[in-house]
């Protein structure tokens, strides 16, 4: 019933007071915002850190786009809602399994239980690939809204809960490989905030730009200040504006532009044989020129009794670049994780290496001319939590006691704020 109070994953959220708008930055790494907030072109958003709330969380590992924004939408980690990447070995059938759909999700979202209530929600995200898992259970017929900028030309009443986005937000449809597919999504809150007033709405954006170019470079400059204008707008339109990051990204080039890559399922074949072992990299989607589908994070497992856990890790170990490597259980336990979609080992690079499958099965030609820029690992874990307005006491104690992580930027701002 509208008014009354929410409950989802042992958290209870209130009714927002007035809209509340979180912002998911894809790929926004507390570099980005410092060095942006040196140069003096973020405004907005040094006016929320220094009046309202400001902190670094913890985002989920493997620190991928996916299982954060599904963290985010839900409150909780993998190991309650089930989604730890893009792909899982299913060991029954011996294939990769894509993880981006709404049925592996295990969990209703905040969005959803909210719409059930009475609320109007929107979701917006860059990727289509995430529309469907951020709008589980809403209903287009209720008055929900969630469509991706990437296909905005598409929108339908019955898939979206809207027509015409294009003429909405007054600009073309972007390009996948550009900053403005995130620009989308924020003009396009602005317009949905000011016309339809929902009560909650959500804008995931993409990490085009911090894949591409570095903190300092003139274009993510320009693309922050980009952000924190929309940002600016969502504030003046009398939202709670939240600001957190899936993800934070490093750099994993060499002096010489050369990639720093452990190609681990060559030195697995080459050490057990081959087709003893896979390497799943959970990293990969169709945005390849954003990565090669090369992350910090990958999950092997075994086919043959004779290559164990044991002796998959002891080789993993050995490889220069790689920062931490466990066995299934242990990784369950140290990043909540789902155990059935677990491999039987967990790899992880250092904070300048990537870890691929084969070097022949990756295509790294969306790379030419750029260093390589990625996330996976817990050195990109951690990520901004901003809030454009101060904590109420019971919230601000309970943010002093640390151990906050990016899936608690909703309870902070319905619950927190005010």
């Amino acid at each position: 019933m509208k008014g009354s109070t929410v409950v989802l994953n042992g958290v209870t959220y209130r009714w927002p007071s007035k809209p509340v708008v979180v912002v998911c930055v894809d790929g926004g790494d507390p570099a980005y915002f410092d060095v942006a907030l040196k140069k003096g072109i973020i405004s907005n958003t040094a006016r929320f850190m220094k009046r309202g709330f400001s902190a670094i969380a913890d985002s989920v590992v493997p620190s991928f786009t996916c299982p954060n924004n599904v963290s985010i939408i839900t409150g909780s980690p993998p190991a309650v809602h089930g989604i730890s990447g893009n792909f899982y070995l299913d060991k029954t059938t011996g294939k990769a399994v894509v993880m981006t759909g709404p049925e592996l999700m295990r969990s209703s979202t905040i969005l959803a239980e909210f719409s059930k209530a009475g609320a109007k929600v929107i979701s917006i995200t860059a990727k289509d690939k995430l529309r469907q898992q951020l709008g589980k259970n809403m209903e287009m017929s209720r008055g929900d809204i969630n469509f991706s900028s990437e296909k905005a030309d598409k929108c339908t009443m019955e898939e979206n809960g809207i027509t015409n986005v294009l003429e909405l937000v007054g600009m073309p449809l972007p390009d996948m490989y550009s900053p403005e597919l995130s620009l989308f999504v924020l003009e396009a809150g602005v317009k949905l905030l000011e016309q339809f007033k929902p009560d909650l709405m959500y804008l995931s954006l993409t990490d085009y730009i911090q894949h591409k170019y570095a903190p300092e470079e003139s274009e993510a400059l320009r693309y922050m200040e980009n952000c924190d204008r929309l940002f600016g707008q969502l504030d003046a339109l009398g939202a709670i504006v939240a600001l957190t990051a899936d993800h934070g990204m490093n750099d994993k080039t060499r002096n010489d532009g050369s990639y720093r890559v452990v190609w681990l399922q060559d030195v697995l074949d080459k050490k057990f044989g081959r087709g003893k072992t896979t390497v799943i990299c959970p990293i990969t989607d169709y945005f390849v020129a954003h990565h090669g589908a090369l992350g910090g994070f990958v999950r092997v497992y075994s086919h043959d009794a004779s290559v164990t856990p044991a002796a998959i890790m002891e080789l993993a170990k050995a490889q220069p670049g790689i920062q931490y490597v466990c066995d299934k259980q242990t990784a369950v336990e140290k990043f909540g994780l789902a155990l059935d979609r677990e491999g039987d080992v967990v790899v992880l690079g250092d904070i300048g290496t990537c870890i691929g499958t084969r070097e022949q099965d990756h295509d790294l030609k969306g790379l030419e001319g750029h260093r390589l820029r990625s996330h996976g690992s817990t050195t990109e874990q951690q990520v901004p939590f901003i809030t454009n307005q101060p904590l109420n006491p019971e919230y601000a104690a309970k943010a002093a006691k640390g151990g906050i992580r990016n899936f608690n930027i909703f309870e902070y701002a319905v619950n927190g704020v005010g």
